[in-house]
């Protein structure tokens, strides 16, 4: 995943929470419970970011997981049709997200469509398929939206116009 150096305090970032899961360890003494956040951030303009963050407290965990998720910012290219350039399948672990093309809206899951909304996408269709786990839902999507190429650099790599890449 190609992660760019934004600075994250030059955005007018929003956040939410996707998700607070209760863990647990045993230890000698009894169990210990602890929260763990998936946050995602973005400023709804081309950057989003999604971060975990385990703590004791769910404020706290929140907080660790909104740092972490600045931290990984990305830039994601949209066309003149607030959609993607192309359709593509983006994979972590076992989820795999179909990423399409649309001219109507936000057509997803939860997990995904936050991901979109916060990158500033408005026009795509997506399916999840393989695992229905949240966190890795949630990094298949930023995964693809990561691996998206525009027309010009495609066209740059292989020499040719975007003319010629577009047809």
């Amino acid at each position: 995943m190609k992660r760019t150096n934004i600075d994250a305090t030059q955005l007018e970032l929003a956040d939410t929470v996707v998700a607070i899961k209760r863990v647990s360890k045993t230890v000698k003494g009894g169990r210990t419970m602890r929260f763990s956040a998936l946050v995602v951030v973005g400023d709804k303009n081309g950057h989003v970011g999604v971060g975990m963050g385990k703590a004791a407290e769910i404020p706290e965990a929140i907080r660790k997981g909104k740092q972490a998720a600045e931290k990984n910012m990305i830039t994601v290219p949209l066309d003149e049709n607030k959609s993607i350039p192309h359709d593509f399948i983006g994979k972590f672990g076992s989820a795999s997200v179909l990423l399409k093309k649309s001219p109507d809206g936000i057509i997803a899951g939860g997990p995904a469509r936050s991901v979109l909304e916060f990158a500033g996408v408005e026009n795509i269709r997506t399916k999840s398929l393989g695992s229905s786990n949240k966190a890795n839902v949630v990094l298949a999507t930023l995964a693809g939206l990561a691996a998206l190429k525009t027309p010009e650099e495609v066209a740059k790599r292989r020499g040719k116009t975007v003319e010629e890449i577009i047809g």
